[in-house]
């Protein structure tokens, strides 16, 4: 979802040589794979956008899934990366890195201040090892690695898989079915208590490009002040059971909402702090309400 958005904004941007790899084509996770791949492509700029993701189910149970091939995938990228001789790159991360009970709005400089979110945390250390990559190589061999991290993202070429989704790709589903399907009550997982931010891919993808641009100068001077990385959302956020009305109200589904407290409700919110993008001067453009509508029909049925 995040590659296909970057690669929508490059093109719409006016770039032509932009080089991407299925994980069919390459492997991430093998070093010797990748290495063939930039030796012989020698590309100028990579953006490390593949990770194994998952929402709080696919996160929870999938631990050593998650851990094992989120490492692999950016030591193999960034050591590769630097092994080319490549100075610039742009890592995302994601707004898991975050302690589960940090002061809102999460801050850069709460990084490893406090425990993780258990559902998550093998997911959020890998996050956690690739900004501090960025970060040592940027230290020991002058490279300008990057490292942002998106809030939660939903968009085009989203996951619908009921058993490993998001929460906005596996509500929209379960709404658009049960409209099809003529049922009266939707169950939604946890208490719908928690809050969440949320973020269209698109938007992303410009702010990756607007973060890709930036001088080195401008972007040392936004990264002083304690975490070596940048925020990257829209700084609002809604509580879980708002967003499920409103992509009730999207899908017209006019049946009663139930929610099952049995299942985890993970952080009580995680809410981003953008203050250092803001002042760098970007925003987002599309809206929650906006963006839900036009992926209204990406659903698969």
């Amino acid at each position: 979802m995040v590659g296909s958005a970057i690669v929508r904004a490059l093109t719409a941007a006016g770039h032509t040589n932009v080089l991407t790899r299925t994980s069919q084509q390459l492997d991430l996770r093998d070093p010797a794979a990748v290495r063939r791949f930039f030796r012989r492509c020698k590309p100028d700029y990579v953006v490390l956008a593949a990770a194994k993701v998952g929402g709080i189910v696919a996160n929870n149970t999938y631990r050593a899934d998650f851990i094992a091939d989120n490492l692999a995938i950016q030591t193999a990228v960034i050591r590769e990366t630097h092994a080319a001789g490549i100075q610039d790159l742009l890592f995302l991360g994601s707004s898991c890195i975050y302690p589960g009970m940090a002061p809102q709005p999460l801050k850069e400089s709460s990084l490893l201040t406090g425990p993780l979110e258990e559902t998550n945390r093998p997911y959020a250390i890998a996050k956690i090892a690739g900004i501090e990559m960025c970060d040592a190589y940027r230290r020991q061999y002058g490279r300008d690695y990057r490292a942002a991290m998106p809030t939660n993202l939903y968009g085009p070429g989203d996951n619908y898989d009921l058993k490993t989704s998001h929460v906005i790709p596996a509500l929209l589903r379960k709404f658009t079915e049960a409209v099809t399907r003529g049922d009266k009550t939707v169950t939604v997982w946890g208490s719908g208590k928690p809050r969440r931010e949320f973020l269209h891919v698109d938007d992303l993808a410009e702010a990756c490009l607007f973060l890709m641009q930036l001088p080195r100068a401008k972007w040392d001077r936004a990264t002083s002040g304690g975490g070596p990385f940048i925020n990257v959302g829209c700084g609002k956020d809604q509580t879980i059971a708002e967003l499920a009305r409103l992509i009730a109200d999207i899908s017209g589904f006019k049946g009663k909402l139930v929610f099952d407290r049995t299942k985890p409700d993970g952080t009580p919110r995680k809410l981003m702090d953008v203050s250092r993008l803001r002042k760098l001067g970007w925003q987002p453009r599309i809206s929650l309400q906006h963006g839900l509508a036009l992926v209204k029909g990406d659903v698969p049925l």
